[in-house]
């Protein structure tokens, strides 16, 4: 019962101090938008590359590792979307439209 207990109290949301809740986002749109420029830059350099530095490159697995990296924040998405709305509503509460 006691993991049962456990699973429905974990898709509850939980009392966030707003203050540590928008820090925490804060720092996840930070790295977001960090993976973000970074996937440009290596579209960009992997455009100047010929067609045999970018096959051997693809070949690695730094390439593998990071194809995998991006599939996972792809998975990501919609939790981090939830949490946005979370932040959005304890906004709401913080300043109430009245």
């Amino acid at each position: 019962m006691s993991k049962q207990t456990s699973s429905t109290e974990s898709e509850q949301p939980r009392d966030l101090d707003y203050a540590q809740a928008r820090l925490a986002y804060s720092i996840i749109q930070s790295l977001l938008d960090h993976t973000r420029v970074i996937s440009d830059l290596i579209a960009l350099m992997a455009q100047v590359l010929d067609e045999e530095t970018t096959k051997a490159l693809t070949m690695t697995p730094n390439w593998t590792a990071y194809l995998e990296s991006r599939r996972v924040l792809e998975k990501t998405r919609t939790e981090i979307e939830k949490f946005a709305e979370v932040m959005k509503e304890l906004g709401e509460d913080q300043n109430p439209q009245t």
